[in-house]
């Protein structure tokens, strides 16, 4: 008998419940969330069938080793949302109800989604942003914090620190000495506590900032190369599609996990779509950067954009549109990235035909600066990289004679 599983994940435990292809229950059990409770999960599934197809709530949160732990059985796993919340005000709620709901989810296909599988780079660069996000509010609070106790401390120590920049002001503050017993003395203890604290979490920004950068070229470097993505916009990108973006059948399913696909709003005679606020918010607020960074820098779409404003559109209206342009690229890029150069050689072949990099980039209308750093993987610029690549095998030195 074919059956299908669901299951209610938690921190400690899981409940899950099993259906059969009719959508009849057929039980549901208790097991600790830990690996001996993954396989006493599936053995227990499996005693009532073959297990078909398991969905699970929480995928990447306390489901997320049970997702893994199913996949590497074999056995097909759907990422299930919350129960309907009509259906839990007139049935109530416990977690053998949302097993049961999770397991008729899966079976009647309400429930399609592909959990990411969170075992690649882009996982270890979802944990780094995730630390550099905190880590960045937390140099903020302490900026914030620095300014507050100037407002009240002692005019002296006011006069002292006035018309610095932030930069200027740390560097101050951490060097104060105080002694003594008093107002000022206190208040540049309280100062110099704070601008080291702002000067560690500036250094850990920083470090984040190169290993995000280097997991970003390594996971998926031709959208690092695309125009105007940095490493903060190709690391919400990546996270939002997973270590598998395969899961995503066609770029709209990008599109409305981005939250850029228009959504039907008509009615009757009335045709017209309006803004999706759902999707991957994050990911969203990347692609928004990389339209105004395009809308300034890139000559075609500035083109577009008086295109579209000469037919009387919206600077927000032609934004949205330039964002489910760019989700299209981007989608392209993450399921079928073309090859880029390898810089690590570029170097390399530079030297051997005795070129400096002040030629290279004279004859590449480029800085020297932008050339060191595309040679040492600093800089990822797919356009420039090829031009760099293709000017190198003109200049490669011939072979040598054989003797």
């Amino acid at each position: 008998m074919v059956v299908v599983g669901g299951v209610d994940t938690h921190r400690d435990t899981h409940v899950g419940a099993v259906v059969d292809s009719t959508g009849r229950l057929l039980g549901s059990a208790l097991f600790r969330a830990d690996p001996a409770g993954y396989g006493q999960l599936v053995a227990w599934m499996a005693s009532w069938g073959r297990v078909s197809r398991v969905g699970v709530e929480g995928t990447g949160s306390y489901g997320a080793g049970l997702a893994r732990h199913l996949l590497g059985t074999g056995i097909d796993v759907v990422e299930v949302n919350r129960p309907n919340r009509q259906l839990r005000r007139r049935q109530g709620k416990d977690d053998h109800t949302d097993a049961e709901a999770a397991a008729r989810a899966a079976l009647s296909g309400e429930a399609a989604a592909v959990p990411k599988s969170g075992d690649g780079p882009v996982e270890w660069i979802r944990m780094l942003a995730l630390t550099r996000r905190s880590a960045i509010k937390a140099r903020t609070q302490a900026a914030n914090q620095i300014h507050s106790v100037l407002v009240s401390a002692p005019e002296p120590l006011k006069a002292q620190l006035r018309g610095m920049n932030l930069k200027a002001r740390v560097r101050v503050c951490a060097r104060f000495r105080p002694s003594g017993e008093s107002s000022v003395s206190y208040a540049k203890l309280a100062l110099r506590r704070l601008a080291r604290r702002y000067q560690v979490l500036d250094t850990e920004i920083a470090e984040l900032n190169i290993e995000i950068r280097r997991l970003c070229a390594k996971a998926n470097p031709a959208l690092l190369a695309a125009k105007a993505v940095g490493p903060d916009t190709a690391a919400a990108l990546l996270v939002a599609a997973g270590d598998n973006p395969e899961r995503m059948n066609s770029e709209r399913s990008f599109a409305a996990l981005c939250g850029v696909s228009p959504v039907q709003a008509s009615s009757g005679r009335t045709v017209r779509h309006r803004l999706s606020r759902g999707g991957n918010r994050q990911a969203n607020s990347a692609l928004w950067r990389i339209a105004t960074n395009r809308m300034r820098t890139d000559p075609a779409t500035k083109e577009y954009v008086a295109r579209r404003q000469a037919e009387g559109k919206k600077r927000t209206e032609i934004i949205r549109c330039l964002k489910r342009h760019i989700a299209r690229e981007v989608y392209r890029l993450l399921t079928d990235p073309p090859p880029t150069p390898n810089c690590a050689k570029l170097r390399s072949r530079r030297q051997q035909s005795g070129i400096t990099v002040t030629e290279a980039a004279r004859t590449l209308g480029t800085y020297p600066s932008r050339i060191s750093a595309l040679e040492l993987g600093r800089d990822h610029n797919h356009q420039l990289a090829t031009r760099y690549q293709r000017w190198l095998q003109t200049h490669e030195p011939p072979a040598p004679a054989p003797t």
